[in-house]
């Protein structure tokens, strides 16, 4: 059963503008559908990425452990959320692991745990302390990488037995299952500086290339049949398009994954094994730089050629956070670039970079904060009765 209490008239009112089209409060937790955690991701990433920019400006610390503050909160807000939707709907919550495109955006549940992990250890630790924040991004880097490599392996299964991996349903949030673990890897070279020495520190390394090698092989045999359709068709629907800069994500996560681990190996392996694992890095990131400007140039076309070219132009939808957390990830892959090479070109990329992302994140923030803390419609599920 899905009944809600019917809120007076009165009390209604009495809310102005705060949740106005919801009947009763309980509503709110009726559609918290996995991809509301992409807002969590495209929160924290702005922190993340902040911290690790190539120049220095003032106050930008404080504004990002600020932001990453904004980023936990959120993560706390729609895990609660979340519970309460599978107790109060379970019918409802029994329904987005099997579908074709929402299913896709439980990695989003596992890289929003990672992305507020790893900041708390990069940024957060000026406001709660070192040890606390090494406790805090520990756990929540755990908690995030399990959820991360199970939803990796069973949402594609389950994709797989529902018949929604054809041709024409391809699409980037395809991604979505696989690229957690390269969150993962990232998130390893974090903490690899306070890992116990010895066997848990060198365990701590292998595994984030495990998990580095794991997304990368995943995502070559997802692109294809992505690039296929956008090449033949059906064209994907201008809710869609913005799903286009997903395909950043795991290239620009793992140019940062592959920098950060080869920054930090020598604190885990021989010297000779850490600077081949170090060079590893900067020719991997070369190489992927290439593919993170063309397809930069490919997701804009797309989407400004839907926003001005089409009648209805781009509508909203929880997509829109797309435009934050891949673009994040190329901000920090090029600030890892920057660090490890000296090139100028890396520093103006990052900022470049950093600088689409607090853009995009205003995007998307304008436009899902009226629908969801004003007028509450965004929350509230679409198979509930009028």
């Amino acid at each position: 059963m899905h009944a809600t209490t019917t809120e007076p008239r009165a009390a209604r009112a009495a809310r102005a503008g705060l949740l106005r089209d919801l009947r009763s409060p309980r509503e709110a937790v009726s559609n918290l559908t996995p991809n509301w955690f992409a807002s969590v991701m495209g929160t924290g990433i702005i922190a993340n990425a902040a911290v690790g920019l190539p120049v220095h400006v003032p106050g930008l610390r404080m504004a990002a452990a600020a932001v990453w503050v904004l980023a936990a909160v959120l993560l706390a807000s729609l895990t609660a959320g979340t519970v309460a939707h599978w107790i109060r709907y379970p019918a409802f919550a029994r329904r987005h692991h099997r579908d074709p495109v929402i299913g896709n955006f439980y990695g989003a549940m596992a890289m929003a745990f990672l992305t507020v992990g790893i900041g708390a250890v990069l940024v957060g630790r000026d406001w709660i302390g070192l040890t606390a924040a090494l406790a805090l991004g520990t756990t929540l880097w755990v908690i995030g990488s399990a959820l991360g490599l199970f939803f990796a392996l069973a949402i594609p299964v389950l994709m797989v037995r529902g018949g929604h991996y054809r041709e024409d349903g391809a699409f980037a949030g395809w991604l979505m299952p696989v690229v957690s673990p390269m969150v993962t890897a990232a998130g390893g070279a974090v903490l690899l500086p306070y890992a116990a020495a010895g066997t848990v520190r060198t365990s701590l390394l292998w595994f984030s290339y495990g998990c580095f090698a794991f997304t990368l092989l995943a995502s070559l045999i997802v692109l294809p049949p992505v690039l296929l359709r956008l090449l033949r068709g059906p064209l994907w629907a201008p809710a869609m398009i913005p799903t286009a800069w997903i395909v950043l994500g795991p290239l620009g996560q793992s140019i940062t994954a592959a920098n950060g681990l080869g920054a930090t190996a020598h604190l885990a392996v021989g010297d000779d094994l850490a600077a081949g694992l170090h060079r590893f890095g900067v020719d991997y990131g070369w190489t992927v730089t290439v593919a993170v400007l063309m397809w930069t140039a490919v997701a804009l076309t797309l989407t400004l050629r839907t926003a001005l070219g089409t009648p209805d132009g781009l509508p909203y939808a929880l997509t829109w956070w797309s435009f934050t957390f891949p673009v994040g990830t190329c901000a920090t892959g090029f600030s890892a670039m920057a660090a490890a090479t000296g090139a100028t070109g890396y520093a103006a990329l990052a900022v470049v970079y950093f600088l689409g992302l607090v853009a995009g994140w205003i995007v998307a923030a304008r436009g899902t904060v009226p629908r969801a803390l004003a007028s509450g419609a965004l929350l509230r599920h679409p198979d509930l009765a009028a």
